[in-house]
């Protein structure tokens, strides 16, 4: 563990809490998916490469959450890699949400939520200090 200020501490802390939200968001929006998502109308794949939503939701459970999942626990872990991860899972989650809008469109007050979370993590990811490894 690196010597840190009640600051870095902190922002870590934060960080992997809200990573583990959004983790918890992607697991349920996963299965919730993978197990037929009800009430999601199935035309709004037409045109698209996925017959259902079950492989888009294995998508979001495993990469989306996994990532966040990894992200979060490296913040509490106070990880030299938190950073980068951190930034790495926030990029995972924006390709998700830019390529679930170009196939199915604006639908939901998740999507713009989701966006403003996401850039809520970039700034506080960039206040993380660099590894000085």
């Amino acid at each position: 563990m690196q010597n840190l200020s009640k600051n870095s501490k902190a922002l870590h802390i934060l960080l992997g809490v809200l990573l583990a939200f959004g983790a918890l968001n992607a697991f349920g929006g996963g299965w919730y998916g993978m197990s037929g998502a009800e009430g999601v109308p199935v035309e709004w794949l037409e045109g698209s490469p996925f017959e259902s939503y079950f492989l888009p939701s294995l998508i979001l459970f495993v990469v989306v959450g996994g990532s966040f999942l990894t992200a979060s626990i490296l913040n509490f872990r106070y990880s030299r890699l938190s950073r980068v991860v951190s930034f790495a899972s926030t990029g995972v989650v924006f390709i998700w949400l830019t390529t679930q809008v170009i196939i199915i469109g604006y639908v939901s007050w998740m999507q713009p939520a989701t966006a403003v979370f996401g850039a809520c993590l970039l700034m506080l990811t960039a206040f993380l200090k660099k590894d000085r490894s």
